[in-house]
């Protein structure tokens, strides 16, 4: 699809929900290459970040006339551009669907489909009424029973999610993250001890392994990716491992349409042929010492063997790795291609070819693992076999391969504990509402409940375990429709007595609030700071105003906190406000914050100060004073070099984990703390696995829920490069493309399936269908596509909105426009990392024509 400027701006004046808060778009010829006239004036770019995804861009916004019309890429960033994402938050700023004013409950029933009956209301009767709730809850002990929940972020979260419910003698700060990538971060952590993204050394890469990574439409650096795809393209192989054809897969030289869930069938396979055939890289793990290969398919590594007639030890001398022997003997030796293409449906001459050609290009090959590799109801070890190939190549830590990242300079969060009221000691000592760390959900972020089980929540606040939910707030989220367990999700947030949203529009989430209260929206009206990385540097990003809020939205993280602490001093608790008051004064006056505003201005300069205040100068870019950072909008570190952290990783035995210690100690800190062995430890976390192969990255059978027979097809999503994270659904502009997705239909929402499961099951294009698993059904519309494997059916996450506005909904508040994904999905977890299967595979469906 192409569209030229005429062409897009005849699609926007044909947007009847949005002209009216559009017209400042311009026929007229751009005075500039860059710069756009309007009126006769040209404006001025400003910087700020685009939230649309985790790549958290630098951008540039051209505001003229107080309105901002115009982005592009910060010109200071490392990547210097951007993808789509940032274009459509141009019409969510705009979106006259946005909520205005507070807004109170008046119908005390709640359920989908059931009127609200909002009413606004000041900021001031808002905020009392929260305030009178959480004084309720100190007045009788029950601190604990406050629940924060939060989705995306800026790193102002601290004020609302890190500090803020400990101030009020809560335990309960839950975020959005197990929806998005814990599974995908366990495979780094025990096996390299990095809990995070990685970056890469795409400019050195010989070969990309991609499994279910669509690096130029989603998931992290996209517009980085974008701009790299070409070289890439002309210097390395690419191999995109995925059910669907992406866009990425379209741009790569071998496509390997996995079956769903099968990913660690096929990285063990691989790892059998790297291993057997003697392709590992020596130099990072080492080599047998007397240079001969013992590793041979359908055996054990032997401890002896006979030379000259006499027993000589095997010693295979290890150097930056642990445990490759076992890995061999506990899983590898039987795995081998002809096995995984049973399973999997990839040849086996295709897994020996891919296998070798990844191989030789040693240090400089790149195994990519992404959600939809990981985020499987047991994905846990299918994202250790994936970024363990990285292990077997020697590609971590290395020029040309997978890397961590430079820090970025900023400020910590001051100490809340000496205001912390003593009366709070027993609550903020009860378990969370998650249920992390228990039996069955071992979350193990380092240790047996470290992590998040964001989905459990609706759970939890169901069977009231550990207790019951009296008052919650959230911000930045929309779990009703977001997390599996929708139905779940609907009935907790009914049950729960009071609760505030804070949010930009009216969405599945708020519709079961009390209080809604209108939020500044990220990238254009507010301040806030991120820090991330691209291209081998990392870099800290600004949020700041562009333009004026739209009607009276206030900031979520920093300002609706401030004055809750402000109204709870006036009832006589004033411990948050003093908190807030005496720790984050302006760094450059020494002034106290006295209102919402300042708060929010002094807050973000005191948590950005390392970088402005040119103390950090020395560690990359030179700036020294706020103002500098407002105008540049981004500080970048100098680029990182490879091979600081050979022999430092932080595992237990300080080298990259085949066998990982690491998962032992946390597992077994788990099963102690539960009074279980092992073995019983994995079973609870539904893995089949027992005794030592538990620790050594191995193929585990995916969990289906529907049988074959009556359930046909398996389904799974992707994500479109049009979803701002499942916020652009009220953009027009969104559905008039969704044609840039490889078998995506404009202004549909179309179930793919291949043209061979159409003729078998008599389906054919624009055929209305009704699909049906054991969790519901919904109905959609045929697209026969040749990019799906056969026997899946997939569709783009993000549609299905029954609430958000009028154009994200057929009829607002009750009937959706498509469908939601998660209405079919089951309602489980991968329990190790205690992450959401968010992509599908364990799920079967019945698609009948209507």
């Amino acid at each position: 699809m192409s569209l030229n400027r005429r062409d897009f701006i005849k699609t926007t004046a044909a947007t009847a929900a949005v002209a009216s808060s559009m017209s400042f778009f311009s026929t007229e010829a751009e005075a500039k290459i860059g710069e756009l006239a309007y009126e006769g004036e040209v404006g001025k770019w400003i910087s700020s970040t685009c939230q649309g995804c985790t790549s958290w861009c630098p951008i540039q916004g051209l505001v003229v006339d107080g309105k901002v019309i115009k982005v592009r890429g910060n010109p200071n960033s490392p990547a210097q551009r951007i993808c789509p994402r940032p274009h459509l938050a141009l019409q969510q700023v705009y979106d006259p669907d946005r909520v205005k004013t507070p807004l109170k409950r008046i119908n005390p029933e709640k359920g989908r489909g059931i009127d609200p009956q909002f009413v606004p209301i000041t900021w001031d009767e808002a905020i009392n009424t929260i305030a009178e709730k959480i004084m309720n809850l100190i007045d009788t002990g029950e601190t604990h029973k406050f629940l924060l929940m939060r989705g995306r972020y800026t790193y102002m979260r601290e004020i609302i999610y890190g500090t803020f419910p400990k101030l009020i003698g809560s335990p309960n700060s839950i975020s959005h993250s197990a929806l998005c990538a814990e599974a995908e971060n366990f495979g780094r952590y025990y096996t390299e001890g990095l809990w995070g993204y990685s970056d890469v050394d795409f400019d050195n890469t010989k070969y990309l392994l991609a499994w279910g990574w669509d690096g130029i439409a989603s998931n992290r650096q996209t517009p980085w990716f974008i701009k790299q795809m070409g070289g890439l393209m002309d210097r390395a192989r690419i191999t995109c491992i995925d059910p669907r054809f992406s866009a990425t897969a379209a741009k790569a030289d071998k496509w390997l349409p996995v079956i769903p869930g099968m990913d660690g069938a096929l990285a063990v396979a691989f790892a059998h042929i790297i291993l057997a055939e003697g392709r590992w890289n020596k130099t990072f793990v080492g080599n047998f010492e007397d240079g001969k290969n013992y590793f041979v398919a359908g055996s054990e590594v032997p401890a002896e063997v006979m030379v000259e007639d006499k027993l000589v030890p095997v010693v295979f001398n290890e150097i930056h790795t642990n445990g490759v022997v076992a890995w061999w003997n506990l899983e590898l030796k039987d795995r081998t291609p002809e096995w995984a293409e049973k399973l999997c449906g990839i040849s086996a001459e295709d897994i020996k070819t891919v296998a070798r050609d990844f191989a030789a290009a040693g240090s400089r090959a790149i195994s990519w693992v992404s959600p939809g590799a990981a985020m499987q109801i047991r994905g846990g070890f299918s994202s250790m076999a994936g970024h363990a190939l990285n292990g077997l190549v020697g590609s971590v830590d290395a020029e040309g391969g997978i890397l961590e990242y430079s820090s970025v300079p900023h400020a910590h969060t001051p100490d809340v504990k000496p205001y912390i009221d003593s009366r709070f000691k027993n609550s903020l000592k009860q378990h969370k509402i998650d249920q992390r760390g228990t039996k069955d959900l071992p979350a193990l972020k380092e240790k047996s409940g470290g992590g998040v089980v964001t989905s459990r929540v609706a759970k939890g606040v169901l069977e009231e375990n550990p207790y019951d939910i009296k008052v919650a707030l959230s911000y930045w989220n929309n779990f009703v429709f977001s997390s599996m367990g929708t139905k779940d999700w609907e009935k907790a947030m009914a049950k729960i007595p009071f609760y505030a949203h804070i949010t930009t529009n009216l969405t599945e989430m708020s519709m079961f609030a009390d209080i809604v209260l209108p939020a500044k929206m990220h990238m254009f009206e507010r301040y806030g700071y991120l820090y991330t990385k691209q291209n081998l540097q990392s870099y800290m990003s600004i949020h700041q105003p562009m333009i004026k809020p739209y009607a009276d939205a206030k900031t979520d993280e920093t300002e609706v906190p401030f004055m809750i602490a402000q109204a709870l001093a006036k009832k006589g608790f004033d411990l948050p406000l003093k908190y807030y008051q005496e720790n984050f004064k302006d760094p450059e006056t020494g002034k106290t914050p006295q209102t919402p505003e300042e708060f929010d201005l002094y807050a973000v300069k005191f948590y950005t100060k390392p970088v402005w205040d040119g103390s950090s100068n020395q560690k990359g870019d030179t700036i020294n004073s706020w103002n500098e950072l407002l105008e540049k909008g981004v500080w970048k570190t100098k680029k990182f070099v490879p091979g600081h952290k050979i022999d430092k990783f932080k595992t237990a035995t300080k080298k990259f984990e085949f066998f990982s210690e690491t998962l032992k100690k946390a597992m077994s800190g788990h099963a102690e703390k539960h009074s279980m062995s092992l073995d019983e430890a994995f079973e609870a976390a539904n893995y089949t696995c027992r005794g030592e192969v538990s620790f050594v990255p191995h193929y585990e059978p995916p969990v289906r829920h529907g049988d074959e027979g009556t359930y046909p097809f398996i389904v799974f999503d992707h994500r479109s490069r049009l979803n701002r994270e499942g916020r652009s659904q009220n953009t027009p502009w969104y559905y008039d493309m969704l044609d840039v997705d490889p078998g995506g239909e404009c202004n549909k929402d179309v179930m793919k399936i291949n043209p061979l499961d159409g003729k078998k099951y008599g389906l054919n294009n624009g055929d209305k269908i009704r699909i049906t698993t054991m969790f519901g059904s919904v109905e959609s519309e045929v697209k026969l596509w040749e990019g799906v494997r056969p026997g899946t059916c997939v569709k783009c996450y993000g549609q299905g909105h029954w609430a958000y506005g009028r154009v994200g909904s057929e009829n607002f508040g009750s009937k959706p426009r498509g469908y939601n994904n998660n209405e079919i999905y089951c309602y489980d977890w991968e329990r190790l990392s205690g992450s959401s299967p968010r992509h599908g595979g364990h799920t079967r469906a019945k698609i009948e024509k209507i």
